[in-house]
Order: C-alpha cells, then sequence, then structure tokens
C-alpha cells in the first residue's frame, strides 16, 4: 500500500501516517516504515478503523493480519499507541526485520511517537468522512422518528432516498439513509456520525426500494437505529407504531414518488 504522506522519522524507523475512507469502513492507518535490503518497506500497519480495526506484520511480503478486539482494546488509536510505545522492537522482530529492532533507540522513538498520537487524533477527528443529506421534500412522522422522502436526480445516477431522521440533543440528524439509486444504491448507518455505507447487490435484491421498506414494516428499524449510533432514540420508539406508518403511509408514498419519476 501507498506510504501516509504524513512522515515522522525516528531514526530506524519512519511512522507515516494517512486518513483512509473505505467501503463501509474508516479510520487512521499508522505504517512503521524502514530500510530493508536497501529498499524502504512498510513493515508493520495499523488500521485503526471504526468497524474492523487490525493490524499487519510485513504487509508488503507475508502480511500476517490480526483483528483488535474493540471490546477489550478499546480505542484502536490508543491500543496502537500502547503498543508502539511498548512493543515495537519484538513487533519488528516477529515481522521478519531483527536487524530493524536491533537500531531502535528509545530516547529517540518515544517523544516521536507523542507527534505521531497527536497526528493521528488530529486526523482522526478533522478528516472523517460524513455526509449531509437533504431531509427529504415528504415528511412522515413516527413517534420520535420521522421518514423523509425524496426523489434524488445525481449526474450520475438518480432514484428514490429515504431519510430516518431524529431529534437528538435539540438538533435534527439524520440516523440512516437508503439511497436506492439505479446504478449504485447503498445505504447508511449514521450518515452525520461513522457513516457506514453499504451497497447492494442488485443480483440477490433487485428492488432495493422493496427490500427498504421491508426492513421498516418487518420491525428491523430499531436495531438499524441502535447500530448507526443512536440508542437512546430506539429506548423511545414505539416500534408497533413505526412500523404501521411504514406500511400505511412511507411504502405506498414512496412507491407513487417512484413511480411519478419512472422513464
Amino acid at each position: 500500500m501507498e506510504l501516509g504522506t504524513t512522515k515522522i522519522e525516528a531514526g530506524a524507523v519512519t511512522f507515516a501516517l494517512q486518513y483512509r475512507a473505505l467501503m463501509p469502513d474508516q479510520g487512521v492507518c499508522i505504517q512503521v516504515v524502514g530500510e530493508s535490503e536497501g529498499q524502504c518497506k512498510e513493515l508493520l500497519r495499523f488500521d485503526c478503523f471504526d468497524q474492523d480495526p487490525h493490524y499487519h506484520y510485513d504487509p508488503s511480503d507475508k502480511n500476517e493480519r490480526y483483528h483488535m478486539d474493540k471490546t477489550t482494546a478499546g480505542n484502536p488509536i490508543n491500543w496502537t499507541m500502547k503498543q508502539l510505545r511498548t512493543r515495537l522492537a519484538p513487533m519488528l522482530e516477529r515481522a521478519g526485520y531483527m536487524d530493524i529492532a536491533k537500531k531502535i533507540d528509545c530516547a529517540m522513538v518515544m517523544p516521536k511517537l507523542d507527534q505521531v498520537e497527536e497526528a493521528a487524533r488530529y486526523m482522526a477527528q478533522k478528516q472523517r468522512r460524513t455526509v449531509t443529506h437533504n431531509r427529504g421534500d415528504v415528511i412522515i412522522e413516527a413517534g420520535n422518528i420521522r421518514f423523509g422522502l425524496e426523489f434524488r436526480e445525481l449526474r450520475n445516477d438518480r432514484g428514490m432516498a429515504i431519510h430516518v431522521l431524529s431529534d437528538v440533543a435539540g438538533q435534527e440528524i439524520e440516523l440512516l439513509a437508503f439511497d436506492c439509486f439505479e446504478r449504485g444504491p447503498h445505504y447508511h448507518y449514521g450518515p452525520r456520525n461513522q457513516d457506514v455505507r453499504l451497497y447492494w447487490d442488485m443480483t440477490a435484491v433487485p428492488d432495493t426500494l422493496e427490500w427498504t421498506l421491508e426492513q421498516f414494516t418487518s420491525g428491523k428499524l430499531p436495531a438499524m437505529i441502535a447500530r448507526a449510533g443512536y440508542p437512546g432514540v430506539v429506548a423511545s420508539m414505539d416500534p408497533e407504531m413505526v412500523c404501521q406508518k411504514a406500511k400505511h403511509e412511507v411504502a405506498p408514498k414512496a412507491m407513487a414518488i417512484r413511480a411519478a419519476h419512472a422513464k
């Protein structure tokens, strides 16, 4: 993988940082780089992602990968910095770079790691990918949540969109978004939060609007909102009423709007 453009030299190794926004994950990537056999090589990589944080030994060659358990490890950046401060040399040895591990000068590396942590936390806060949609043209209230419906016309795509909204700390927040597009249909968990973005397989799900409405009417919405990071909203929901609203108001209105825009 290409090295991050933010580089902090620390003697025998250099720390390279970048923010990676993938589908459906994102987070700070911290790479440990060094010179081996006359080549600049990626020795270790820590992908401090939101959903699936993990790290690699010798990603350039053998690429031995391990997952971080967020339940026990906690914040991925915090866990990574702890390993770099206490286990850098042993991890380099494990990766197969004994010669570089022996050259590690702790007196030089430790102050540099403070810079690495500062840069990583700045990236995590400032470079996060989020998306802000319109709330929709038609709003249907369902207790403490509301559905916003609109037909979106983009430069390269079009389709029905449904926004699931609620008031959080006195501000209307989009909890979920379903973009049932013709070419690249996808949906978002927490567009303003972690923005976990998943694309539908249109072979398995040929009508993504029908799939979306089925989640609403079958009672899946509370679990989806909780996954998006809003358990407080779920605690105040009336699931039965939401299902009825989805079945009798959201579904027929969404289908009618899509039909009105059919080519």
